[in-house]
């Protein structure tokens, strides 16, 4: 509980709210103490809060043109609304500009959408100025004032505390990671249904690849904002040591089903393979706390005990079943094997990189960082390129004009004492898809219900102003650090940061209470009706896109796996980055294929179907990585003729998939009588490595390394390439019912 305590406190959630909460609390103490005025002070602290959103994990240079924007942003809506406020047949068209065209700048990426939602906050919050004290322009003039001041803020201790983003971050990467690695372990146990396991496996994915690309961003763009430093080393090294990990946690790819029925007898082995996989989670897990000095770092595990272990029964399983029965077994039991050895060097390479940090001064960079950073596209082409209803941008910016016009008219006509409440409600939940926004209405409404009765209840126990205040301040940090995290629990610590801020200043707070829940009330239920009935964006029509650029990416994947195993020597960048791009575009297919589960029965069209594709999809990644892991990892002999054979016909495979996804006609056709040719090559050439090493064996001959090695390549090789023939068969096939 303790523990847990502190890691909140040293989160960057709590951090950021903290500086919020500090922003607006001096802004008003200032403004009452020098100026006498509450309304300047409130003023400065709005435009701290229209500021915030921008504020998320990223470099320093792109918080401060994020900040930046939303400032901008916010000053240029709330002068323009406040002008107008009091001409209806200005304001009406003003708003219905206003809401689809910041709403539509979120076509430009997340941190775009973040300076959108600071834009339609300001808009809504514009309509709620009615001071007598300072003008509209002052009052937008010192909301930029408050955006300048949060801004210095939050830069300033991002300087001054570097570390606490990255390690936030890493800790974070190295908990999900240790998460997936772990059910990869259950996976291979389970030998019933392992359903449940893989959709939990899609769901980690997504995450981890977000925290990726956040990393990448705050780590590797540092190399050339402030020079290439030790602890930049450091950190560039683990992050490419957790990458590692991730990937041959991935690269692992097993056909259970083959898997189940070759060690059907004999599952005391695969146990034993599991308890190392957990092993691994553990000391991911125990790196990820002494990031956080939660623990000191020690070198103590059980790897070769397991090892060990791991060796006896392999041994043990040669001999029960006999050769040649056993080979197949034995070689996948020792390739396995090998896979976990690599994991564990990885993470020990961590823990030496954690401990010998201050002495290790030739910790080289990640070649060509630059080109893993993943920039993104803000040319003015791309709004005309959306402008078109087969964009959920589009949909989403007209749904919100719709729905906001709907709010403005029902506060207007049934003049409710803080109607632009109802705008703000449709604001913050609203999202493009429809699982999200009905995600965040029950959390919204739930919140909102608690808060307010806790609220009622403190304001019947007590009436005195500083326990009001105390609430409202640690109500605001509490609120704005749980937001991502909790979205209930942070609407309910808002809605307490409100009625004690209104307790302060209104007579009947009770009145207040009733009309705050009145207006989220109809603000969820317009939401929520809206993402039904204007336009939705079904998931099931969209997923395609996603996984023809799935297969797309597979698709370079392979051909630069095909040059490398030709090529051999050094892996070269072009490959790391097309390894990078499969990867990500699998994480946008699993996100994708998790907001199709959360929309209605009536609208998740062939899900069956796409379930099936999305798990093809992640077992292709699976086989294409191992691949590739074995081939830049294992010294490898002369490509064989066959091998070429089924990379063509693959890449013919995942070219008819993505025609049949973009409904073109295919016009590709290779023979199929070259494929069964390669096929007896492969399996001739395996029955002649078989028969020479038995007759070695009868001889009482060892293995040679070569032979060993031939062995593994053969067997290894060929299982994958047949496997990942087999998977883009299923690609089509699958593809062709929807």
């Amino acid at each position: 509980m303790i523990k847990n305590l502190i890691r909140y406190f040293k989160s960057i959630y709590f951090i950021k709210a903290f500086l919020v909460a500090l922003a607006m609390v001096i802004a008003v103490l200032v403004s009452v103490y020098f100026f006498d005025s509450f309304d300047v002070g409130f003023s400065i602290a709005l435009g701290a809060i229209l500021c915030a959103p921008s504020d998320v994990s990223g470099s320093v240079k792109h918080k401060f043109y994020g900040m930046l924007a939303s400032i901008i942003l916010a000053f240029s809506i709330t002068l323009l609304i406040g002008c107008f406020n009091d001409y209806l047949p200005v304001l009406v068209p003003l708003l219905i500009v206003l809401v689809f065209l910041v709403s539509y700048i979120s076509v430009f990426g997340f941190r775009a959408s973040l300076i959108s939602l600071s834009g339609l906050i300001a808009l809504v919050l514009a309509f709620g100025h009615h001071s007598t004290e300072i003008s509209i322009l002052e009052h937008s003039l010192f909301i930029v004032l408050g955006g300048i001041w949060y801004l210095i803020l939050a830069i300033s201790t991002q300087l001054l505390l570097p570390k606490v983003q990255a390690d936030f971050l890493f800790v974070e990467l190295l908990e999900k990671t240790a998460e997936f690695i772990k059910i990869r372990g259950k996976l291979l146990a389970e030998v019933n249904d392992r359903t449940l396991l893989l959709e939990e496996n899609f769901k980690l994915q997504t995450a981890i690849n977000e925290l990726q690309e956040n990393i990448r961003e705050v780590v590797l763009e540092k190399r050339f904002s402030s020079g290439f430093s030790n602890r930049t080393r450091r950190q560039q090294l683990i992050f490419s040591k957790i990458i590692e990990i991730y990937e041959l946690a991935i690269s692992n790819a097993i056909d259970y089903e083959k898997f189940d029925n070759l060690f059907k007898e004999h599952h005391e082995k695969v146990d034993e393979f599991k308890l190392l996989i957990f092993e691994v989670s553990e000391k991911l897990n125990h790196i990820s706390k002494v990031i956080l000095k939660e623990e000191k770092l020690t070198y103590e595990n059980n790897f070769k005990v397991l090892l060990k272990k791991i060796d006896n029964h392999i041994q043990i399983y040669k001999v029960d079943v006999g050769l040649p029965e056993s080979r197949e077994g034995v070689i996948f039991l020792l390739n396995y094997k090998a896979y976990q050895e690599k994991q564990i060097s990885n993470l020990m390479d961590i823990v030496r990189i954690l401990d010998n940090y201050s002495k290790n001064d030739k910790i080289r960079a990640i070649k060509d960082a630059e080109q893993f950073l993943t920039t993104q596209d803000y040319d003015v082409k791309k709004l005309k390129a959306n402008f078109t209803f087969k964009s959920p941008i589009f949909r989403h910016s007209l749904r919100l004009t719709l729905t906001m016009l709907i709010g403005f008219a029902i506060g207007f006509v049934i003049e409710m004492q803080q109607s632009y409440w109802i705008l703000l409600t449709i604001v913050v939940i609203m999202r493009p898809g429809y699982g999200l926004t009905k995600q965040r209405t029950k959390s919204r409404v739930v919140g909102t219900l608690i808060g307010a009765a806790v609220g009622v209840g403190i304001i019947f126990l007590t009436q005195n102003p500083v326990i009001y205040g105390l609430i409202a301040a640690l109500s605001l940090i509490i609120g704005f650090s749980l937001v991502k995290e909790n979205y209930r629990n942070a609407a309910a610590f808002i809605t307490l940061y409100v009625i004690f801020m209104y307790a302060l200043i209104h007579p009947n707070i009770l009145t207040v209470i009733k009309f705050r829940v009145a207006d989220t009330l109809i603000g969820s239920l317009l939401a929520y009706v809206a993402n039904y009935f204007f336009w939705p964006a079904w998931e099931a029509k969209n997923i395609k896109e996603f996984l023809s650029k799935s297969i797309e990416g597979f698709s370079d994947f392979l051909k630069q796996i095909d040059v490398l195993y030709h090529q051999k020597g050094e892996v070269p960048t072009v490959y790391a980055l097309a390894r990078k791009e499969a990867f990500l575009q699998v994480g946008n297919l699993n996100a994708a294929y998790q907001r199709l589960v959360q929309e209605p029965k009536s609208r998740q069209e062939n899900i069956a179907i796409f379930y099936e594709l999305v798990t093809v999809i992640n077992t292709y990644l699976s086989s294409l990585s191992s691949l590739g892991m074995y081939i830049r990892t294992n010294e490898t002999g002369k490509v064989p003729k066959q091998f070429e054979v089924y990379i063509k016909h693959i890449l013919s495979n995942l070219d008819k998939a993505m025609e049949l996804l973009n409904n073109t006609e295919s016009t590709i056709c290779l023979e199929s009588e070259e494929l069964a040719i390669a096929t007896k090559h492969y399996d001739d050439y395996f029955q002649i490595l078989s028969n020479k090493r038995d007759k070695e064996i009868e001889k009482g001959l060892p293995i040679t390394k070569e032979m060993r090695s031939q062995l593994h390549e053969t067997q290894l090789v060929s299982e994958q390439v047949r496997w990942l023939l087999s998977l883009s068969e299923s690609l089509i096939k699958n593809i062709k019912k929807i």
